[in-house]
């Protein structure tokens, strides 16, 4: 479901007399349905640009990318909105959501956009959000205005909302209490179940350990840091 083969990555510091970053070199990987693999890694080894790289934020500078089927290196803009959109699914850390736009309308968002019904999609979300523990009394209101735990329960509640056969997990049980990372490791592992490719970035090693089949220690693809 997820393929990398021989994927390199480089950033151009133009500001700085051009100077290049050499980030990752001859990064192969494949992560088969059902699958959860952990990317593991010292900060700055480059987990979370690989992560970026496979959603499709970050161009590579060689190799494949493949999910679903498509090379998200070669592909056009509007077939990597439609892998994100029915394949692709991304648990990131952060919760970037527009301004006072409810919180169930958040979560539904993904729902609506492959096509679910506007009553249906609401339910679903209301479920979600009941499953993780966000009181009914804040489903009106923006996210944006919560705490962060609340905010990633958000996050985490509007990636699962739509059963992306992949998905990206950046640290998914940050800044949750005992009872909801128990919440969101089950979800995981529901996931996977119903047969689910995850990649997933987690610093809790009791999590890690419990949900992940393998780790991928990413700094073994840093190359030299300047060329």
């Amino acid at each position: 479901m997820i393929d990398l083969s021989n994927v390199s990555k480089t950033f151009t510091l133009h500001n700085q007399g051009s100077t290049v970053i050499d980030v990752l070199g001859n990064v192969s990987l494949h992560v088969a349905p059902g699958e959860c693999v952990a990317l593991t890694g010292a900060s700055g080894a480059g987990k979370s640009t690989l992560m970026r790289m496979i959603y499709g934020n970050y161009m590579a500078q060689a190799g494949s990318i493949r999910v679903g089927g498509v090379d998200l290196v070669q592909a056009e803009p509007r077939d990597i909105i439609r892998i994100r959109l029915e394949v692709l699914g991304y648990v990131s850390q952060f919760l970037r959501v527009v301004p006072r736009v409810p919180t169930v309308d958040v979560v539904a968002e993904p729902l609506r956009a492959v096509g679910v019904s506007g009553d249906a999609a609401q339910q679903r979300a209301r479920d979600f959000l009941a499953q993780l523990n966000i009181p009914e009394r804040l489903w009106s209101l923006s996210p944006t205005t919560f705490s962060g735990g609340e905010q990633q329960r958000v996050n985490i509640a509007r990636g699962f909302a739509h059963p992306y056969p992949a998905m990206l997990l950046d640290e998914p049980t940050a800044s949750l209490d005992a009872l909801n990372r128990e919440i969101v490791l089950s979800m995981i592992e529901g996931a996977k179940t119903r047969g689910a490719a995850i990649v997933g970035i987690f610093h809790d090693d009791a999590a890690r350990a419990r949900v992940c089949d393998r780790e991928i220690d990413v700094s073994r693809f840093t190359p030299a840091r300047v060329a």
